[in-house]
């Protein structure tokens, strides 16, 4: 076989093997036919490996077989010199009805502007024009009203799940098997292609990327990276389901994270939304499960920072707020949901989520009925008497009537008319005689209803409303001591609620049908250590019921891991009132047991450590860094240390010791503690 039948071979394979990307394909066709509205200048830009080449690659096949002569320009072999750029598009200038192609874009984009003002300009009759690049041209293409007409940009988007799947098919993989590459591909031509390479695993085992796979597509997809804490900031990103700047904060701690932040924006894998930072699907997957290969302990610790910072953006949000950053905590775990997880994390704008009104009462009852049954209404009937605060009421927009509701109650008393009208609580309090009665101050929460029309528990856009609202308000809770849901469908929702910490406790008939009760014990592991033990990629099942015999002291000893990332949080959150009023620290011994107000006698505690620390010259230094970073609230770490007048590395040991030194003095025994003085009014000095 001569060189060109392979030549020509290899572009057939290759032009067979483009899946999808019809209107990409549409525009340059028509402009390679020299279509009277076509624009000359075309810019397909996307992430490494999304399949701009291969864009190109077909646009070059098509204008050969049109006659047309092809440039191809890589632009990884020019540099910032336009002469080079010009040299090798000089064949483009010459000969009419030529075609530019140039790859790589990225690698030049210096040279946009002499591109688009000079070069374009001396390219012969009936030229087009067609550049690929990581990034999204310059603005200026758009701006120009010249330009306007003859240029267009085309942003090359992940393949959608058909698509993916057939170019799994063409490729070979079993049908069994492409679920799973597609879910790990993230829509990526580049990925679906290399984890079709990947050996079928044996019968019964998940299919997972290889350590080479992973290793290829990190290096195409991302590239290199400017330093460690920029890796760390990406690792951060590809967890969390949107990333702004305060959850970066939250999970890097002292790092320059409003430039961290700045670099992400800008990458080209990284879409910027309203809601925040979105990585592409393929990196998201690819960088996860490659630091999971590599180092699972730095995996953990990623996944656990990005897991408490999602609990302190939902203690920090309004009470309507509060279960859209539920639902961004959730995403953590949303590869422990199977194949057909609904959830999207977003919000649902076409559902209103309200409380109860009084005109929704017999709607609200009637839903009960034809949902569960006579006895549930019955029960919904008193509870919407004893608790109508407890009910959350869905209905789709521009309608009245509801669709779903769900009731959240909150008890502190075993009352006879609940026991009596509601065979489920009086289960509950059962469960709770048995093992640890309540003590003052503490209540139980319950989930009692997820009624939806239709009676079914199945998974859907009003079941995760439920759900998100219910976790929002379990992380908000003060003085909770126990957890309770109660469900029908146990056979659907009982594996999840178990890994979630919640096992299934009893099972009461109610009207001929059983409703199963599910429980957790919060005296046994706090909202903190369950949210850090929820992140860990392999979590044993924590025992949370039944509870000791005595519940635990509040002010009982905290561990000291926990007590340190509480007085580092206690800073981060000195200015945020109710981020700090639910810090791990009221339950340890710098809050006294019966103190009429816990947030304030803690704030106390840590002024008074940060006068105490002061016993040297180091001491003072340790004093002004905190002082300045947190007390005085400056905006950034950097702008504390110009208030301070010292080097920003000089700032960053200070700063760090510092902390050391705080929570060293913070542990000593009450008796070796200064006594407590009063807080300094915002940025004054301290006495």
């Amino acid at each position: 076989m001569t060189a060109v039948g392979l030549a020509g071979r290899l572009a057939a394979a290759r032009a067979g093997a483009l899946v999808g990307r019809e209107p990409e394909r549409e525009v340059l066709d028509r402009m390679l036919s020299g279509a009277a509205d076509a624009p000359l200048v075309a810019y397909l830009h996307g992430p490494g490996g999304i399949g701009k080449s291969s864009l190109l690659r077909h646009a070059a096949r098509r204008a050969q077989l049109g006659g047309r002569r092809v440039v191809h320009v890589d632009g990884r072999f020019l540099d910032a010199d336009p002469r080079r750029l010009a040299e090798a598009a000089a064949p483009a200038c010459a000969e009419p009805g030529a075609v530019l192609l140039i790859d790589c874009f990225e690698q030049c984009r210096p040279l946009e502007a002499w591109l688009r003002e000079t070069l374009l300009l001396r390219l012969a009759d009936r030229a087009v024009v067609i550049l690929a690049g990581r990034n999204a041209p310059d603005a200026e293409w758009s701006l120009d009203p010249g330009w306007a007409h003859l240029f267009t940009a085309l942003a090359v988007r992940p393949l959608d799940a058909a698509r993916s799947h057939a170019l799994l098919a063409a490729r070979g993989v079993p049908a069994g098997r492409r679920h799973a590459v597609a879910a790990f591909a993230g829509g990526n031509p580049l990925a679906l292609s290399l984890s079709a390479s990947v050996p079928a695993p044996a019968p019964g085992t998940p299919w997972e990327p290889t350590g080479d796979v992973l290793a290829t597509l990190v290096e195409r997809l991302v590239g290199d990276l400017p330093d460690a804490v920029h890796r760390r900031a990406l690792e951060v990103a590809v967890q969390a389901h949107v990333t702004r700047e305060p959850l970066l904060r939250a999970a890097l701690g002292d790092e320059d994270t409003d430039a961290v932040f700045s670099w992400l924006r800008q990458l080209p894998y990284v879409e910027a939304t309203p809601e925040g930072l979105h990585p592409h699907d393929a990196v998201r997957a690819a960088l996860a499960a490659d630091l999971r290969w590599r180092d699972p302990e730095r995996y953990d610790d990623v996944r656990v920072r990005v897991s408490l910072a999602g609990l302190r953006s939902v203690r920090a949000a309004t009470e309507e707020d509060a279960p859209l950053r539920a639902a961004e905590w959730m995403f953590l775990f949303r590869d422990r949901s199977g194949p057909d997880h609904p959830y999207t994390y977003r919000a649902y704008p076409h559902i209103e989520d309200t409380p109860l009104r009084p005109e929704d009462v017999p709607g609200v009852v009637r839903l009960a009925e034809d949902a569960e049954g006579p006895a549930s209404a019955a029960a919904v009937a008193h509870w919407v008497r004893r608790q109508p605060a407890a009910f959350r009421v869905h209905r789709y927009k521009g309608s009245a009537a509801p669709v779903s509701f769900t009731a959240l109650l909150r008890l502190d008393t075993p009352l006879a008319e609940d026991r009596a009208a509601d065979p489920a609580v009086a289960a509950v309090w059962d469960l709770m005689a048995a093992v640890a009665p309540l003590t003052p101050g503490e209540h139980l929460g319950i989930r009692r209803f997820a009624v939806q029309r239709g009676g079914h528990q199945g998974p859907s856009p009003l079941g995760e409303l439920v759900t998100r609202r219910a976790i929002g308000e379990e992380m908000r809770a003060h003085g909770r001591a126990a957890t309770f849901t109660v469900v029908e469908d146990a056979d659907r929702w009982g594996r999840h609620l178990a890994e979630a910490g919640m096992p299934e406790l009893a099972a009461v008939e109610a009207g001929g049908r059983l409703q199963h009760v599910f429980g957790r014990d919060w005296r046994l592991q706090t909202v903190e250590q369950w949210v850090r033990h929820r992140a860990r990629a392999a979590h044993p099942p924590v025992a949370t019921w039944p509870a000791t015999a005595a519940p635990s002291d509040p002010a009982g000893p905290v561990p000291r891991a926990e007590f340190a990332e509480g007085v580092l949080e206690a800073l981060r959150t000195w200015h945020s009132p109710r981020a700090f009023a639910t810090s791990v620290l009221l339950r340890s011994p710098l809050v006294p047991p019966g103190c009429a107000d816990p947030a304030a006698e803690l704030r106390g505690a840590v002024l008074a450590a940060l006068d105490a620390i002061q016993t040297d010259p180091a001491g003072v230094r340790a004093h002004e860094a905190l002082t300045a970073t947190y007390i005085a609230a400056s905006r950034t770490h950097r702008s504390a240390a110009r208030r301070l007048g010292v080097p920003y590395g000089t700032y960053r040991r200070h700063l760090a010791l510092a902390k050391e030194r705080l929570i060293e003095q913070l542990l000593r025994p009450p008796a070796a503690a200064s006594p407590p003085r009063q807080e300094c009014p915002e940025g004054s000095p301290s006495p």
